[in-house]
């Protein structure tokens, strides 16, 4: 260990060791950031977006019109206002213009559509929706069962990408460069307390519709600081590049608001470029990027280059890096830092490799136990006295359960019911509460770690999958296939792909009676799951069964099916596959299933 690295983690220990959690009273929100780096950093770049450098001055200024206006609209403190935007400029100037009110932002994934879309504005109980105009459509086929008024309701922002036609006559137009609207700090801004809510973040979970994790700013700044300064080790200095959804936790709390904690700057993309990435980093000389295992997969994926390791990237942070392919990364593109996390939306604590230890999600912010988990039966194993068993030993997999307690609140979804079932009460000893985070991790051994357990992530449990670095709740889906009509009862599930992060989706279906193949529409069934699932979503294969296997008690069974999988060796059924590029399934052939088992096909 070099003696710089040496001493920046006696830094964090002692920071860790001295630090007291803020009190939700105490005065703190994103917003006052900028403003004070509107102080420090006055002409500094904070966001550099396509063509577009934004100076601190200039960002809390713009953010302050959007303030305004809203205020002008009857927006106040306690009210919530959807963001529906990809990542831009315009985009985090709205969601700063929102919080500066004391307003909570409801982030909407760009993503989805018709139903979950109609579903997450309603749930927060939007009074105002901004809105990219490169999703105009999207949210056009919704208005009609959207609890906003025409004309008023709907706040419509430019897309300097596209060819600025009229805005729609639905909508109000929304101007953060039109200097005619008063741009000062509000007096507001500086009441808004660490127990106010800051975000709506949508997750899957487990069941149903799309959840909305209430995030406040006493989760929101610590961690963001605790990012920048143990995870990064950035200052004013540095320069982030984000190409993450700004919708999600992680690309904008990991990201965008750890590099506004100490004032760096941000180079923000749509979304990411692997062929471009690399190119675009030295061009901006980006000292740091947010990542998700799944795209360092990508870049993984490029042949080698001679200028690999010639970069300015010193630490990189995110989350899903598996080991496979962890050191490999690290090394041919010469990267000293890399701060792997792990947490979640509603979680109640995060994890944080702060000490740059390989293959590790590193030590926990709250006291965690692993719990022992039958995963085939998908429920926690519990003692003689009902208490659950605590796995000590390393290596070994188990639940993990993060201790609910006055300094590490859970402050869960809008939803109590849907709150609770993620709560454990009397979990291993009386009276103890614990957060059941639907995750399988391990302790592992990772030399001289300063005392603490280092953990590595191993798996979801239960109906949830990961893909495309998101979280696909079975249920869902299957609900969702089954409103096509030629179809009575569908199963969902995550099977893995050689060489791919995650699970891709897989649907288990029953066809009306008497139908068979022959007599699906596939074209109108691909239709059908392209309008109503986002992309990530979208099941990668189909199996038709003659019916749906389930347990004695009658659940769905999974199990069996996941093992099948897609294995043509297996499976007797019928099965479909969704190709990379095409619009419609078809038949999964034996050619086609060697060059998936061969790692030639990249879904």
């Amino acid at each position: 260990m070099g003696i710089r690295n040496f001493l920046g983690d006696l830094k964090v220990l002692y920071k860790a060791a001295t630090l007291n959690p803020p009190t939700i009273d105490t005065v703190g929100c994103i917003p006052l950031l900028v403003q004070n780096n509107a102080q420090k950093y006055a002409n500094d770049i904070a966001l550099i977006c396509e063509g577009e450098d934004v100076t601190w001055v200039e960002l809390n200024g713009r953010a302050n019109r959007v303030a305004h206006t809203l205020a002008g609209m009857g927006i106040e403190k306690g009210d919530c206002v959807s963001l529906f935007m990809q990542n831009r400029v315009e985009f985090v100037v709205s969601m700063l213009g929102v919080q500066k009110l004391g307003a909570t932002v409801g982030m909407i994934n760009t993503n989805i559509t018709k139903q979950q879309l109609t579903h997450c504005i309603n749930l927060i109980d939007s009074k105002k929706c901004i809105f990219g105009e490169e999703l105009v459509e999207p949210l056009e086929q919704v208005r009609a069962d959207l609890n906003l008024a025409d004309g008023k309701d709907y706040l419509f922002v430019r897309d300097p990408q596209l060819k600025n036609g009229p805005p729609p006559n639905w909508c109000v137009t929304l101007d953060s460069a039109d200097t005619a609207t008063e741009h000062t700090d509000l007096a507001v801004t500086k009441t808004i307390t660490m127990g106010d809510r800051a975000l709506y973040i949508f997750t899957s979970g487990t069941t149903g519709l799309p959840k909305a994790a209430i995030v406040s700013n006493r989760r929101i700044l610590p961690n963001s600081m605790m990012a920048a300064t143990a995870l990064f080790r950035i200052d004013n200095t540095d320069r982030m590049y984000n190409c993450l959804p700004l919708y999600h936790a992680t690309g904008l709390l990991v990201g965008l608001t750890a590099a506004f904690s100490v004032g760096a700057s941000s180079v923000i993309r749509r979304r990411l470029s692997i062929s471009g990435f690399w190119d675009d980093i030295r061009k901006n000389n980006c000292t740091c990027f947010i990542y998700i295992g799944e795209f360092i997969r990508y870049l993984m994926s490029r042949p080698p280059h001679k200028d690999d390791a010639i970069n300015p990237i010193r630490a990189i942070a995110g989350n899903g890096l598996r080991p496979d392919i962890w050191m490999a990364f690290k090394e041919r593109f010469d990267v000293e830092r890399i701060g792997e996390l792990y947490g979640a939306s509603e979680g109640n604590g995060s994890f944080a490799n702060v000490f740059n230890k390989d293959c590790t999600v590193g030590m926990g912010s709250v006291p965690a136990k692993l719990a022992q988990y039958d995963v085939a039966a998908d429920e926690i194993v519990r003692d003689t006295y009902g208490k659950c068993v605590e796995v000590n030993d390393i290596e070994s997999p188990g639940l993990l359960m993060m201790e609910i307690t006055d300094n590490t609140k859970f402050e869960g979804y809008t939803s109590d019911d849907a709150s609770e079932k993620k709560i454990v009460r009397d979990a291993f000893e009386t009276g103890d509460i614990y957060f059941n985070t639907g995750d399988l991790m391990k302790t592992v051994d990772v030399g001289f770690a300063w005392g603490q357990n280092h953990y590595q992530f191993v798996d979801r449990v239960g109906d949830t999958f990961r893909w495309k670095s998101e979280n696909v709740s079975t249920n869902e889906i299957a609900e969702l296939i089954n409103e096509f009509d030629e179809i009575i009862f569908t199963n969902v599930y995550g099977v893995e792909i050689p060489g791919a992060d995650g699970r891709a989706g897989m649907a288990a279906i029953v066809l009306r009676e008497g139908l068979k193949l022959k007599d699906l529409d596939l074209e109108a069934l691909s239709e059908h799951i392209a309008n109503n699932l986002a992309s990530y979503s979208r099941p990668i294969f189909i199996r038709i069964l003659k019916d749906l296997p389930t347990t004695s008690t009658h659940k769905l069974q999974k199990n069996e099916l996941r093992d099948n999988a897609y294995h043509l060796d297996k499976v007797t059924d019928d099965l479909l596959v969704m190709k990379p590029g095409s619009k419609c399934y078809c038949r999964l052939d034996s050619d086609f299933y060697d060059q998936i088992v061969s790692r030639n096909v990249a879904f």
